[in-house]
């Protein structure tokens, strides 16, 4: 049995498709740029170009990524484009995805459209996007396998747990990426817990038409979230390793994990990497990460430049691409998950204490804010804080799935800045789309790569 659901406006999608196509069309555009393998495109570039060969190779991540990179290559070549177009695939459809996720949050077609929009703004997103190569493919089956947790809340029995097979298998699939994938595993988790055992923290809608995302999560039994849905998600990662330890026959599925492991351990050392930043300067975006530089006397020579470096007179043009957030919308989505988990801690506690007094049923837009709180709060913490304790060269990029929910976040006050009569709150919503928008024009090139000058290069450098 399924729940019968409204379905969103013409306009809804309109707009989303306008989305799309924005943001395929800046990640496509000049995706050829730079004849050469551009930061760690010389490892998993070549990793996916390994399996191609059957050329035996150790990675220190899991192998999914490079298959996906290995299957554009296999397409359109060893090349510039072929290394890189699924990549910029996956990332335009990552905007999609986390509308579908505010969409099921609260099931207002403004919201999820907004959320579309400030994801397709987002610079760091844009500029993984554009290589090969990996966090993308993280955010891609791991926000897919929210969505479609979300999804299954809406049905009942054998339908529910299709969509929730459905999500084992992403859930899966994005850590057969990388490890860091089981920060979006884990914010599910620990919202199933509140949700079987926390009602009283959020108030109950006692009406069953008006039962929240939250409250259906917790009909999903202790089988469901300890054994169907996380033995789907380990078949899958098992599965996805048996070609590479075909091809790489010195370890097998322990002794690989084992080697893996120790990789991580030794990184950073006494021989750190000039972009190492630690996980408190993440959100303010205080150390971004230059991906690719090089200096010209003409916009007509080709790149990558060989021969002896220019005087630093002689330099007209710099070609920069810096893994960074678009900072407007970075700063301003920070600001808004910080305002959103101490507001909603107060909201949960309000509503606590309403129950403590009998005081039922609270409103359900009160219950509406205690969930959004709780599901953005929860999963941002589950894929920030583990990094507290992490004592290896750590970059801003480890930041990225955190980075989803703050931009959710700041979607959420916007839309509801829009929706509220007083003009000043509506000017304020307007202003940070706006802001964000010039915000994102003015970095394009440093995302892009496009040529500026020496005093714009320096200029840009400041404003990140």
């Amino acid at each position: 049995m399924s729940v019968s659901l409204s379905r969103p406006p013409l306009w809804f999608w309109i707009g989303i498709s306008c989305v799309w196509i924005f943001a395929l069309a800046f990640r496509f555009w000049g995706l050829e740029r730079f004849n050469t393998l551009v930061f760690d495109e010389v490892y998993f570039a070549k990793f996916g170009h390994n399996y191609l060969t059957q050329t035996e190779f150790f990675d220190a991540h899991p192998p999914l990524g490079k298959y996906l990179i290995a299957l554009g290559i296999a397409l359109k070549g060893f090349n510039t484009w072929g290394f890189r177009w699924m990549n910029a695939l996956i990332g335009a459809t990552i905007p999609l995805i986390l509308s579908g996720i505010a969409y099921q949050l609260c099931k207002r077609p403004s919201y999820a459209l907004i959320t579309a929009v400030l994801a397709s703004l987002d610079g760091l997103l844009l500029v993984e996007s554009r290589y090969a190569l990996l966090n993308v493919h993280i955010l891609f089956f791991g926000l897919l396998a929210h969505w479609l947790v979300l999804i299954s809340l809406n049905h009942q029995g054998m339908q529910r747990n299709g969509w929730l097979a459905a999500a084992g298998i992403s859930f899966g699939a994005a850590i057969a990426v990388k490890w860091n994938g089981l920060g979006l595993l884990l914010g599910l988790y620990l919202l199933w817990l509140v949700a079987k055992g926390g009602q009283i923290w959020l108030g109950s809608s006692e009406t069953p038409k008006r039962r929240l995302p939250l409250q259906k999560l917790s009909e999903l039994s202790w089988l469901q979230m300890f054994v169907y849905l996380p033995a789907i998600a380990l078949f899958v990662y098992g599965i996805l390793w048996l070609p590479h330890l075909a091809q790489n026959p010195e370890f097998n599925l322990w002794q690989v994990h084992q080697e893996i492991f120790n990789y991580h351990r030794r990184v950073g050392g006494d021989e750190v990497h000039p972009y190492c930043s630690s996980w408190y300067t993440w959100p303010l975006l205080l150390k971004p990460i230059s991906y690719f530089y090089q200096v010209t006397q003409s916009t007509l020579e080709p790149l990558p430049v060989t021969g002896p470096p220019l005087p630093q007179d002689a330099v007209k043009w710099i070609y920069s691409v810096y893994a960074i957030g678009n900072p407007f919308l970075w700063w301003s989505s920070t600001i808004a998950i910080c305002a959103l988990l101490v507001l909603g801690r107060l909201q949960i506690h309000h509503n606590r204490v309403r129950h403590i007094k009998g005081l039922y049923p609270t409103s359900h837009s009160s219950d509406e804010q205690s969930w959004i709180s709780l599901y953005l709060g929860v999963n941002y913490l589950a894929n920030f804080l583990p990094w507290v304790g992490v004592s290896r060269c750590t970059f801003l990029y480890h930041y990225m799935p955190a980075s989803m929910f703050t931009s959710l976040a700041l979607a959420w006050y916007i839309e509801g800045w829009l929706r509220v009569s007083n003009k000043w709150m509506r000017r304020l919503a307007v202003a940070v789309l706006v802001l964000s928008l010039v915000s994102f024009v003015i970095c394009l090139p440093i995302f892009l790569g496009l040529p500026i000058s020496p005093m714009m290069w320096r200029l840009l450098r400041a404003k990140g």
